[in-house]
């Protein structure tokens, strides 16, 4: 139960760091503010209002105390409280006020006016609006044959200090809140820098020269992540240099033993001893390509419609369809991309006769789906064949076609770029590959 509602506030609060430490910060103001419009409210605009609507009400009755009483004359009795009380009343004889009621039940003066008027009055012998004028207020009291009519100013009800003190309470949380947010965003923004730096140099962009920001504690994450980042660099860069000598090295033997095969008589000695070298050669190169570096290739937008069918153009072959939808831009390196797919394509022609490619987006991703009729991969495989020189059953085919790296090479590529790759059962009763790249 506690473990529910644990998960049911944190999905309420936000995620991003900026908000959250927003909403640390703007709370406890807010709720300060709260408690404070409260208390005055309750003992200060409250209350006041309430003594002067007594008040009010007291001098009304005392005008009709004095208008039974008979020892004054009316007109001059009603000039006296008009001029002295600011009381404009007049007596309506032989009328009575039908009159549909205007009263706000959310209006604090309202709701006190009609309280102290119904313990003072007596239910049903008033009647007040305290709409239709916007400085006065209009109220009826019910006497003899006729009814007293007043006009009164709001001002007589009403404390202007409220509004002040709305105006003074709201200002500065809003300033104070204004000030957070500008400190805060200032504060969070050298993270989303280093975010950012990390998510690109692990999809292997290349980035500037980073320069870390913030606080100590985040310049001290950021120097960290910069030395880590080119440790990392060195490393491949040394990796690259190593792999370009072994090349070089490896490269001029067989050269030479490919020239010194020609010498040989038995032709059919020289052919077993050309093809082992030749299958060395291809193994050396698909080494390289595997251990190569991606960081070199900088990242370009491109549409990947366009590249997926000028890449099917150029195997020529009637056995593979496509369904693409036109125009779709990615950012990422174009010819990793490329040869992802050849790779694909490539595996696919071996093993099979018809092939569909298929592009489509949904979300935020691009998905492309190669499907042929092969063999297909056993499903506690999928996995497996991800891995470096991994090869199925030999039986698959001709097991020095290739060294177990092509789908290896492949996924690493997909994913540098922030996608993923998956395998299924065709529709075509072979392999389904799909691959997911964001836009």
């Amino acid at each position: 139960m506690s473990y529910g509602l644990s998960k049911f506030i944190k999905n309420l609060l936000p995620r991003r760091l900026f908000y959250r430490a927003l909403l640390i910060v703007a709370v406890p103001i807010i709720v300060l503010q709260l408690i404070i419009t409260i208390v005055f409210f309750d003992s200060l605009w409250i209350k006041t209002n309430k003594g002067m609507t007594r008040a009010l009400v007291g001098e009304m009755k005392t005008f009709i105390t004095a208008y039974d009483n008979g020892k004054y004359n009316n007109n001059d009795l009603s000039g006296l409280f008009s001029i002295y009380l600011d009381l404009n009343v007049e007596y309506k004889d032989g009328q009575l006020f039908d009159k549909s009621s205007n009263e706000r039940w959310f209006s604090p003066i309202d709701r006190t006016l009609r309280r102290e008027l119904k313990s003072n009055i007596g239910n049903g012998n008033y009647w007040f609006d305290t709409t239709s004028y916007k400085e006065l207020l209009h109220i009826n009291i019910k006497h003899n044959n006729g009814y007293f009519e007043f006009f009164i100013p709001k001002d007589r009800v009403a404390s202007t200090s409220a509004r002040m003190f709305a105006l003074w309470i709201t200002l500065p949380a809003l300033l104070m809140i204004t000030i957070a947010i500008i400190f805060l965003r200032n504060q969070t923004r050298p993270i989303v820098n280093l975010a950012k730096a990390a998510e690109r140099f692990g999809r292997g962009e290349n980035i500037d020269e980073y320069r870390p920001s913030g606080a100590l504690e985040i310049r001290r994450a950021g120097l960290e992540f910069d030395k880590m980042r080119k440790r990392i660099m060195r490393h491949l860069n040394q990796r690259s240099e190593m792999l370009s000598g072994i090349s070089h090295d490896l490269r001029t033997p067989l050269t030479r033993l490919k020239l010194q095969l020609s010498f040989i008589k038995d032709k059919e000695l020289s052919k077993k001893m050309s093809l082992d070298i030749n299958e060395m050669e291809k193994m050396l190169n698909e080494y390289l390509k595997f251990t190569s570096s991606s960081y070199l290739e900088k990242n370009e937008t491109f549409d990947i419609s366009e590249l997926i069918d000028s890449t099917i153009s150029k195997y020529d072959n009637d056995n593979i369809s496509k369904e693409l939808i036109p125009r779709v831009y990615m950012n990422g390196r174009k010819n990793l991309i490329q040869r992802s797919l050849n790779n694909i394509i490539d595996n696919s022609i071996k093993y099979a006769d018809q092939i569909k490619l298929s592009l489509s987006k949904k979300n935020n991703n691009i998905i492309i789906t190669i499907d042929d009729d092969g063999l297909g991969i056993p499903k506690n495989e999928y996995q497996n064949v991800f891995k470096p020189f991994y090869k199925l059953d030999k039986s698959r085919g001709d097991s020095k076609s290739s060294v177990g790296l092509g789908l290896s090479i492949t996924s690493d590529i997909i994913k540098s770029h922030g996608g993923n790759i998956v395998l299924e059962r065709s529709p075509l009763n072979g392999l389904r590959v799909k691959i997911f790249l964001p836009l």
